[in-house]
This record gives structure tokens, sequence and C-alpha cells, in this order.
């Protein structure tokens, strides 16, 4: 691993140059200066840096810059680089904001300038940062490398989990002369890929998901035989109930199949979520919860699959695929949905290979100056079309509704029609999916007409429909005809309780058919699709949680 980095960034190009020369004449022996002239550009150098794997010890940004300030910067870097310490520079003038930054956004100091002579009013500063940093005892983060070829539906799915999991990688294909010195190292060819080395250099050969999450130090076992609290699915509802649930005192773990963050997760931005005026990524607001999770001792376990759902007496009892069973008082249904399937002709065969479903961020570079659809009119259809517009040359929406109105923020759509390079299909649908190894044209069906055109495009993002995982769960968990858990009152017919149902009350709200069994989020029946409700309705769970332990 090369040094730690020290960051600066200011818009005025002779002050930038003047702050990473003082830094270089103190720090260079030990510490790698970067210095950029934009928060944009300091962004984009930072999002490299995490993905080779380095380290940044100390972000020192000016306040005032034209697109976005140092105050918003620093918030952004921190989903990147939480230990590192953040520093605003700033003129006399700006001293009071420099102060509130403190107490709202987590700045660890101001600097005002001018900062002459260094020795007085700049090394101290940096000094104290620099030792808070090191007290944090942060390790270099290890490298993980991935060799695959670029159609290979199993190497897509490695980096999008990966990805979503927040583990920096590195990605070659195995037509590159960097990726076959690399097999030949490893003493593979071609036929192996998809190829994952650890930091160690051990190869993984067509390794599963769960062996990727074990060897790149993701929880994926237990500690434990018995909780408080079981949570099925790490979306925001799951996430949510595991904060509160570890942080009021419940022995708390949370057992996601795949990454944490659900379809929100692969957001690129949330626009109206509490508390972000400037919107938040999915990939970012999900990053934040683990480590909130984590913080209070939740268990975060990922790559792993349930499979059953049983109650034996006052235990409730969740099922692996693997054959364990991790066993608590109660237990939150938080599973979410996924998107439906795609019922075009050859859509299956090219899934992993220009069929995607969900906003599959890795494979943004790959669209840079292509055609691009995106099927649905939902908020996430409307996202990922605002965020492959910045790569792509054009990006259509095919939705079969008359308009988006009915079914997507008016926020949304307000941006759609300001993007150029955005159009909106209605009343149209994918009739048909084509290509030899990878995906390269579709046929879009105009249904009042029955009209169809063959259009050129190698990725095709879906955003349809909304199914709930309920099928592994036991016939007496009461669902609606959708497969949607009931909850709470739903569950009276005619004011009768439920069959089967022990206890002397109604279900609660937010309670199954069966007692000490909550449902949070997208899968329970009735509730609002929306990223804040799911949240809250993970925290409520909680609250009944506790409520059934003390009874029982």
């Amino acid at each position: 691993m090369g040094k730690p980095i020290l960051l600066t960034v200011d818009d005025d190009p002779s002050v930038s140059r003047a702050v990473a020369r003082d830094l270089r004449r103190r720090y260079g022996d030990d510490y790698r200066v970067v210095r950029a002239d934009s928060a944009d550009a300091a962004l984009e150098a930072l999002r490299e840096v995490r993905l080779r794997g380095d380290r940044v010890a100390v972000l020192l940004a000016d306040y005032r810059m034209p697109g976005m300030t140092g105050i918003e910067f620093l918030e952004q870097a921190m989903d990147l680089f939480p230990q590192a310490r953040r520093a605003l520079l700033t003129a006399y003038a700006d001293t009071d904001a420099a102060i509130e930054a403190i107490n709202l956004v987590d700045v660890d100091h101001y600097l005002l300038k001018p900062w002459e002579p260094p020795e007085e009013k700049l090394y101290p500063v940096l000094d104290s940062l620099i030792e808070m940093w090191k007290a944090t005892g942060e390790r270099e983060i290890t490298e993980t490398r991935i060799i695959g070829h670029r159609w290979s539906p199993q190497s897509y799915e490695i980096r999008d989990f990966l990805a979503r999991s927040g583990v920096p990688y590195r990605w070659y294909t195995s037509e590159d002369a960097e990726g076959q010195a690399l097999l030949k190292a490893a003493g593979l060819d071609e036929d192996a890929v998809p190829v994952v080395l650890t930091e160690s250099g051990e190869p993984l050969v067509q390794p599963t998901i769960a062996d990727v999450a074990a060897q790149v130090g993701l929880s994926t076992e237990p500690t434990g035989d018995f909780y408080d609290l079981v949570i099925v699915g790490g979306g925001p509802a799951g996430l949510g109930a595991a904060v509160y649930g570890a942080s009021e005192g419940l022995r708390t773990v949370l057992v996601e199949r795949l990454a944490t963050g659900g379809q929100a997760g692969q957001s690129s931005r949330i626009e109206n979520y509490l508390g972000f005026p400037e919107g938040v990524s999915g990939s970012q607001l999900t990053d934040r919860a683990r480590r909130q999770a984590s913080r209070f001792g939740a268990e975060l376990l990922t790559a792993r699959k349930v499979v059953g759902l049983e109650a034996t007496g006052p235990q409730r009892k969740v099922h692996l695929d693997d054959g364990t069973c991790i066993s608590a008082h109660a237990v939150l249904l938080s599973t979410g949905v996924s998107y439906r399937h795609l019922d075009a002709a050859g859509a299956d065969d090219f899934v992993g290979r220009g069929v995607y479903y969900g906003s599959a961020a890795t494979e943004a570079s790959a669209c840079e100056g292509e055609h691009v659809v995106i099927v649905g009119g939902a908020n996430s259809a409307g996202q990922a079309a605002v965020f492959f517009s910045r790569y792509a040359a054009k990006v259509t929406i095919a939705v079969r509704g008359p308009n988006l109105e009915r079914t997507m923020s008016h926020y949304l759509i307000q941006q759609i029609e300001a993007i150029d390079n955005i159009e909106v299909r209605t009343c149209t649908e994918v009739a048909e999916c084509a290509g030899s190894d990878h995906l390269d044209r579709i046929v879009l069906r105009h249904n009042p007409t029955g009209e169809t055109e063959t259009v050129t495009c190698a990725h095709l993002f879906i955003f349809i429909g909304a199914a709930p995982r309920t099928d592994w769960l036991p016939e007496e968990l009461t669902r609606d005809g959708s497969g949607f858990v009931k909850t709470g009152t739903d569950l009276l017919d005619a004011g009768a309780r439920p069959k089967g149902w022990e206890p002397e009350r109604d279900p609660w709200p937010l309670e199954s058919s069966i007692p000490g069994v909550f449902v949070a989020g997208d899968v329970r029946a009735t509730s609002v699709k929306r990223v804040a409700s799911a949240v809250g309705e993970g925290a409520m769970a909680v609250t009944l949680v506790h409520q059934y332990l003390a009874l029982t």
C-alpha cells in the first residue's frame, strides 16, 4: 500500500498550490499530498482512491467554492472515507458558518486564511488531525481483484455484490494483458474465470457469492445460536430495525441474502428523503446505516439465504440454506420485493449480459456513448434514467402506461423533462431481446397500434412491478392474493382473530398471524412503498418487539 493521503481542495489555483506546497514541506516524507481545483474533481479522486484500497488521513476543503461548498463536499466525502479527519479553510468573515459546520456536519476544525506562518497556524492543526486519524486504528484496505469476461453474468454478479457491499476491488477482463498475466501467475487459463484474487493472492475459481463474502471479510456466520431479534432482509426497513434494536439493548442479528440496502441501495440518487436536501445515493445511505447498526452491536450477515421460519413454543426459528438455524424471541420480516420478470422473447438469455434487473451502477462506464433503455415508470426507473443520462448518448424510458404522473414523483418528472438525452415512450413495452454473445438490439412495441421498432441497445435495465419474496414462509403465515404479508387489523375477519392465534389479544400493528413475527417495509401488505416509511416501520417494529418480550 502507498502512503496515506492528505487531500486539499480549493477552486483558487494559487491557494491550492500554496496549501499543497506547505503540506508537502512538512508531511511529504510520510504522506502523499493530493490537490484538486473543484469539489467534483476531489470526489472523483476519492472514488478512485477508495477502489485502489488506499487510505485518506485528512481532508482540507475551502469553504466557498462554486457548485458545491466545502461543507457539502466534506459531507459527501464522509461516505467514502468516514475515518478521515475533516477541516475547513475559510476567510474570517465566514467563521460563523465554519463553527456551524463543526456542530452540524462533524467537521473537526477550521483554518483561517491566510495561514502564515504555517508553523504556527497550519501545522499544529494538521498534527492534531493526523493524530486523531491514527488513533482510530484504521487499517489499510485490502485489495480484491476480479478477472472475468466482459459479458459474463457470473463476473457481473460478483462485481455488483462487492460494489453494493462497499468493498473496493479492481476489475480485469481476461482479454487484457494484465488480466492474462494474473491468470498465468495463478496457474489458470481463461476457462477458469471468473477468478477472484484476495490480498493474499489466493485464487477463488468461479466462487459463489457466499465464498466471496467470506474471503473479503464480510460477516456470514452468526456468533450465537439465540438472539432477542432476528431480522430477515437488509433493506431500509431491516437496517432501521437493526439500528434501533441494537441501540436499545436487544441482541440483534440481520440476515441478508445478497448485499444490504435492497432496491433502495441501488438507487443512484434519493432526493425526497428527510434530512438530505441535496439528495443522497442509495449506496451512501446504506453504508451509513450499516456502520451505524454495527457501531451499536448488531450483527449483519450477508450472502445468507433464509429458507424457512418455524414457531416452536416461545422460540422463533429461522432456517438457513446450509441447514443451520438461528433462534430468537422475535423475528422481523423485511425481505422487500424483487422486480418482476420481463416477459419478452430472449430476455432470459441476456441477464447479466446486457439485461439487468435494477440499477447496475457497475455498468455505468460501459454505457458511455451508448443507447440505454429503462423499462418501468416508478421512481426507481426515473432515478436510473437520470443517472445513466450522464454517461449514455441516449436514454429511453419505456413505460406501459399513458404517462408517468400516476407512478412517478413530480420532482423526478421535472428532472427528466429537463434532460435533453432522455426520451419517454408511453404505452410501450419490450417485445424481444436479441444479440450474439451479449444484447445488442431490442424490439419495442407500441401497444395501442401494435407497431414494432427494432432499436440498437446494449444495456437494458428493468424496473417493473414488485413481487414479494415470501414463497419460503410457512402456510400458517397469512398473505394476500399477491403474496404480501398481512398484519394487524388486516388479519381480523369480521372481528375474528386468525386461525391458530393463541394470545388473548388482537394482533398488534406490524404483527403477522404468527405471534412474535413482525413485518416491515415493502413486503407488508398495504405498506407505503417509500424508503422513509420503511425505515419508520423498522423502528416501530422494534417498539412492538419490546412489548412482545415483556409478555413472554
